[in-house]
């Protein structure tokens, strides 16, 4: 009982002492629970315990202080950039984006050099021309647009038969 009664006084004292600051006023409570966690997870080296009720009180300001200047650090949006403000993508879409690219590349793994090379120019280099690509690829310019179509069918049903869908 008396453990409980000292650990009432000492939640007492830090809550006055951290609530007196009008900034800190929100974030008394997540301090002082807080600071009882790092009494608890580090136990520092006090010379008497009279220091325990100045160091909780420490502790649970400094965690005070650095909850409130995380607060002025959020940036508020005004309304009027709200229409081209883009939301990031979920976890969700990121994963499905990841796996979708990746069994792209497995499927463009399978396909011949000469097509696998086309992909991977149209991927990376997708500003090079019909005769350009066609020079690369040791081909003829009219068979650039064949080859393409063929070689997207192709992925395309690769995809589908792994369970990606085209919208």
């Amino acid at each position: 009982m008396r453990d409980e009664d000292e650990v009432r006084r000492l939640s007492t004292k830090m809550n006055r002492v951290v609530g007196a600051n009008p900034g800190f006023r929100a974030d008394v409570d997540d301090a002082c629970q807080a600071a009882w966690l790092e009494l608890l997870s580090r136990r520092p080296s006090l010379r008497d315990s009279s220091g325990l009720a100045g160091w909780l009180t420490t502790v649970a300001r400094r965690h005070a202080l650095r909850a409130a200047e995380n607060r002025a650090r959020v940036q508020f949006v005004d309304d009027s950039q709200l229409d081209t403000y883009e939301p990031a993508d979920s976890p969700e879409e990121e994963t499905l984006a990841s796996e979708l690219a990746a069994a792209l590349w497995r499927a463009v793994e399978k396909f011949p050099e000469r097509h696998r090379r086309m992909m991977l120019l149209l991927a990376h280099c997708p500003e090079l021309r019909h005769d350009q690509l066609a020079a690369e690829l040791g081909i003829s310019p009219s068979s650039v647009s064949r080859i393409r179509h063929r070689c997207l069918a192709v992925l395309r049903r690769r995809l589908e038969s792994e369970g990606f869908g085209y919208p």
